[in-house]
């Protein structure tokens, strides 16, 4: 049995941003930018942020469950949401479609606000960040053993960054308090949601007979290899070139010369025949000397030997 560790390869950002992933891009910036321009950030907050105190009255603000996730309280806060989502999301949803990530996406936002329910205090919630715990949480699933480097320079898994990201939102959801400023039941919840949703999803399940049943391994799009066009080939070696040019040579001989010590037309036991020879000829002129076997190699210095007696 073969216990060896799976090899890491080395995380890279997809270079192609899907269509799901960049009008939830653009939604988050569109929503913050109405916040510095046109509308006030508090009132910002107040309209599609959700409010604990409001939970009994969720018919006046029914839509803040899921427009919290599209509101941020500041620039870092933004830019670290959707940074993240820049860089797990664009592979996920090219393994699934649009729809399917949008649905994910959305579906853990609501595991966020759930779990934000059982918190104590009158706090308000906002910001995507338990969409995105679940979206990290799905190409760790996908892609487990693809090698990070936490803050620039400690080497680890995704699997293991995962793992670290569960813990501190732990830690953080026992230890923190009311007007501690950080969601930290709603990042749990996020995660959960896209734990459940991982393990019952079709697409999820697709996605996972597909890479059990395909041996290619999953190569970013960016890292296929491209087809070298002829003029930017290197050249051949001068061995093979001269191969090619004794077999020409052999072969314009033997086509203007003909036998002195017999009729063309007695064949000569163990002689092979003319078109046995013309193949393994042509064959050296369009693959080379080295691809010639065993026998067709034997068959060619025995023409060689006859032509030199002769």
């Amino acid at each position: 049995m073969n216990n060896a560790p799976p090899s890491h390869a080395e995380f890279r950002p997809s270079r192609h941003v899907g269509v799901a992933v960049a009008w939830l891009l653009g939604i988050n910036v569109a929503v913050y930018f109405l916040q510095l321009t046109v509308v006030h950030p508090s009132d910002m907050i107040g309209a599609l942020g959700f409010h604990s105190r409001d939970l009994g009255s969720l018919g006046r603000a029914w839509w803040s469950i899921g427009t919290y996730m599209f509101v941020h309280g500041g620039f870092w806060h933004l830019a670290l949401n959707m940074y993240t989502l820049w860089l797990f999301g664009p592979r996920v949803e090219l393994a699934w479609t649009p729809s399917e990530f949008t649905r994910f996406y959305l579906f853990c936002g609501l595991g966020g606000w759930f779990l934000h329910l059982f918190m104590p205090g009158d706090g308000v919630l906002i910001g995507a960040s338990a969409a995105v715990m679940g979206v990290m949480l799905a190409y760790a699933t996908l892609w487990p053993h693809e090698l990070v480097y936490l803050f620039g320079v400690v080497p680890i898994t995704v699997r293991w960054l995962m793992v670290l990201v569960v813990l501190t939102n732990l830690v953080g959801g026992v230890s923190a308090t009311p007007d501690s400023g950080v969601a930290y039941l709603a990042h749990l919840g996020g995660l959960g949601a896209g734990y459940l949703y991982l393990r019952t999803s079709a697409a999820m399940s697709l996605t996972k007979l597909r890479r059990h049943v395909e041996q290619v391994p999953d190569i970013p799009e960016e890292e296929l290899p491209r087809a070298v066009p002829k003029s930017q080939r290197p050249p051949r070696g001068r061995d093979a070139d001269d191969a090619v040019a004794r077999s020409k040579a052999m072969t314009s001989r033997r086509r203007t010369t003909t036998t002195r010590t017999r009729p063309a037309d007695v064949p000569v036991a163990g002689t092979p025949d003319a078109s046995t020879l013309d193949r393994v000829l042509d064959k050296i002129s369009a693959e080379g000397l080295a691809s010639l076997t065993p026998e067709e190699r034997q068959l060619l210095d025995d023409a060689s030997k006859r032509r030199r007696q002769d």
